[in-house]
């Protein structure tokens, strides 16, 4: 039987596609770890935007990159284990928000880089050695600002103007909260009000310290930055509402729950921002290179659903200067 030169051809590529195809690189898979402080419901708001902000930079999750989650269901004591579980997945970079994971990373490791996002005061804590040169293998984005807890005490009494006790709700757990609660305290002096501080280290905490803000019955309430205070912020909306105390939050889902007011950066911008740092690190850099970003930005969002069940008039300044109204 004769055989076409055509057929042979044919039949030797056909051949040699699977060998073209086993010499041809393989796309790398770039392993990342994702530390969530609360859960995936409750971050999401948070997590989409940081995936955004890697697409943007051509990562695709199943072609080229693949992120491991890990959530603290709102439990510090968590971090250590998750932390550990990730390393040892042979992640190549570790993202978490906040300074109690920041802590759990840099005693667990000097070799995997971390990108923090949303951390309080990582000098202060001890995290970095400066925000401009940060050195060992952490970096990221910053939250706050000097008298920050300033600001926030002014726009209560902007709103509250016969405030004269306001009750704070804290994290002693947090290292963070060190320098939140000193400068309450600093500016509750120039502003001539009384503090009330009330610890909540875990969830289960909540309600004593609900307890203890209704005996005290103050005119305002703040609350310093912690991912606690976060994952409950409906419980946190709804005891506010209930004894009718306004508030200004650190965060604007605490607004968007039911809350007064919140002032501070935008989170989901900076979960966005920290795909610039893991993409710069997936590159080569060194995290210790990598100046830590402050906010440009501060956002001020207010509920005007909430002024009016209240019975507060909005001052029309306030509301001139307000990025976002809820109505």
């Amino acid at each position: 039987m004769r055989i076409g030169i055509r057929s042979i051809i044919a039949a030797l590529a056909t051949l040699a596609a699977p060998l073209v195809a086993a010499g041809q690189p393989a796309t790398p898979i770039h392993r990342i770890g994702f530390i969530g402080n609360s859960t995936p419901a409750l971050e999401s708001n948070l997590v989409g935007p940081f995936r955004e902000g890697l697409r943007e930079r051509g990562y695709d999750e199943g072609r080229n990159l693949a992120i491991e989650y890990r959530w603290a269901q709102g439990d510090y004591a968590r971090l250590p284990a998750l932390v550990a579980e990730l390393i040892a997945a042979k992640v190549e970079v570790l993202v978490a928000a906040g300074t109690p994971a920041g802590l759990a990373v840099k005693r667990a490791t000097t070799t995997v880089p971390m990108v923090m996002v949303a951390v309080g005061d990582p000098v202060g804590t001890g995290l970095v050695a400066s925000l401009a040169r940060p050195g060992g293998n952490l970096t990221g984005l910053v939250s706050i600002a000097p008298d920050l807890e300033g600001k926030r005490l002014e726009l209560l009494q902007e709103v509250a103007p016969k405030l004269s006790l306001v009750s704070v709700l804290i994290n002693p757990a947090n290292p963070f909260t060190v320098s939140s609660a000193e400068q309450i305290r600093a500016a509750a002096q120039v502003l001539q009000l009384k503090v009330h501080f009330a610890n909540v280290r875990v969830e289960g905490d909540l309600d004593q310290a609900f307890e203890a803000i209704a005996r005290e019955r103050p005119e305002g309430l703040i609350m310093v930055a912690d991912r606690v205070f976060l994952h409950n912020r409906a419980r946190i909306a709804a005891f506010a509402t209930r004894h009718r105390i306004p508030g200004v939050y650190a965060y604007s889902e605490l607004v968007e729950a039911g809350g007064l007011m919140s002032f501070g950066p935008s989170y989901p911008g900076m979960h966005r921002r920290a795909a610039y740092y893991v993409d710069r690190i997936l590159r080569g850099a060194n995290p210790a290179d990598l100046p830590m970003e402050q906010p440009e930005k501060f956002e001020l969002i207010v509920n005007l659903k909430t002024a009016r069940a209240f019975g507060l008039a909005v001052p029309q300044s306030l509301l001139l200067r307000a990025d976002r109204l809820i109505r």
